[in-house]
């Protein structure tokens, strides 16, 4: 086995040797707005992954709604992304507080092709914003407004290798240890799972926003 510096890439040049020229369609598929064929994608996405980073490092937040209210395209250049009921770590938002640069991954069920933004955000709290994105009665606490630098689409082989839609491939949630478990084991039995699992089902269904 070779030594594992000797297996390290550290420089562009490298890593070119390695992966070669892009092809001309991995790099024309992008736009600095959001093209019109890209904006139904954005549309239809009821998930999407932020991406943010700040003092404490990256952070990766998922984020869902009904398709239509996951985000609004504002203008080619603006999206408005609501942050729904949660935990209350918000260290998404005090990442973009420090640092507003952002890249959103957008998934539709069933399509293969996934869209990538990437740009600013700031944290708004304007009244009509809020009103706008008001579900079920209840409104966001915050409307992430953000501006589009960079938007292109991913191609299927990352959904086709992992047969992410695949019913077949589906997980038993059984399978795995559950919400109550892991928080009685990193709690060393502080938090009673148990307890915690019966009553979840409720508690997400009347705080849901």
């Amino acid at each position: 086995m070779m030594d594992m510096k000797e297996c390290r890439l550290e420089t562009e040049e490298q890593l070119n040797a390695v992966y070669g020229v892009p092809a001309p369609a991995s790099l024309v598929k992008e736009a600095d707005h959001i093209h019109e064929v890209y904006r139904p994608f954005i549309e239809r996405a009821p998930f999407a992954v932020l991406a943010t980073s700040g003092p404490n490092g990256l952070e990766t937040s998922p984020r869902g709604d009904p398709a239509g209210h996951l985000v609004e395209v504002l203008d080619p250049n603006t999206l408005l992304m609501p942050d729904r009921r949660g935990n209350n770590r918000i260290d998404s938002l005090r990442n973009i507080i420090s640092d507003p640069r952002i890249s959103l991954l957008f998934l539709i069920p069933g399509i293969r092709e996934t869209i990538r933004v990437k740009g600013r955000a700031e944290v708004m709290i304007d009244p009509d914003l809020l009103e706008r994105f008001a579900l079920d009665g209840r409104k966001p606490r915050t409307v992430l407004r953000i501006l589009v630098e960079r938007v292109f689409f991913q191609c299927s082989r990352a959904l086709l290798r992992s047969k992410l839609w695949d019913s077949e491939t589906h997980v038993e949630r059984t399978a795995l240890p559950s919400a109550g478990a892991i928080l009685s084991a990193l709690s060393a039995n502080e938090i009673d799972g148990e307890r915690y699992d019966i009553e979840l089902p409720a508690r997400l269904k009347s705080t849901l926003y």
